[in-house]
């Protein structure tokens, strides 16, 4: 038997989310059908508002509703140490921890070539150019995740970055090999700063 196409259409929608399979969202599909009209549309409004309203930041590429993010435009910051993170929700997982006080660039992915991902693929070109327009800039945090993808992108940036003579730091042990920021509690994370190597 085949759904309607509403229901259809909407099981489809919500398999393009990442890791919701065809069982998983025919179950979401039934449960939205099920929810009050104004809840719906509420969902459908925020879901419209999120992609109209949110843009990056283009100084560090996290992600703002403003023209720079509050990050950015904060000068009480530590101007001298930019962290390199993956994902804008990994610049949320180090302030939530609130023992980092510098600023941020997000790179929205990592070096991946079996992937197709290249350096042009990603945000390094705008953190290359940020440096030399920036010379306070002191140090720079690789916070990328420990895998082998996180691993050749933060290798590939500390080369780029050396011969300008700014420092290089990688996240201490802490942060088990494979296990994603996202995820790590705030213990884990502050030790891992703290503990910061020298690339």
């Amino acid at each position: 038997m085949q759904y309607p196409l509403p229901i259809a259409h909407l099981i489809d929608a919500y398999m393009k989310l990442p890791g919701i399979g065809e069982k998983t969202a025919t179950r979401l599909a039934f449960y939205t059908m099920d929810m009050p009209q104004e809840d719906v549309e509420d969902f459908a409004r925020a879901l419209i508002q999120v992609k109209k309203d949110i843009h990056q930041c283009p100084i560090c590429g996290n992600i703002t509703e403003k023209d720079i993010c509050d990050i950015c435009s904060n000068h009480n910051r530590d101007q001298t140490t930019i962290m390199v993170v993956e994902q804008p929700k990994d610049v949320m997982s180090f302030e939530e921890m609130g023992e980092y006080s510098g600023l941020y660039h997000v790179l929205h992915g990592v070096l991946s070539p079996m992937d197709g991902i290249g350096p042009e693929e990603i945000n390094i070109k705008s953190l290359i150019t940020r440096l030399q327009k920036h010379d306070e800039v002191k140090e720079v945090i690789l916070a990328l995740n420990s895998t082998p993808e996180g691993e050749s992108t933060a290798m590939y940036i500390s080369k780029l970055i050396k011969p300008a003579g700014i420092k290089v730091t990688r996240l201490a042990a802490g942060l088990s090999v494979g296990s994603d920021i996202e995820y790590a509690n705030s213990i884990t994370l502050k030790r891992a700063v703290q503990g910061r190597t020298t690339l």
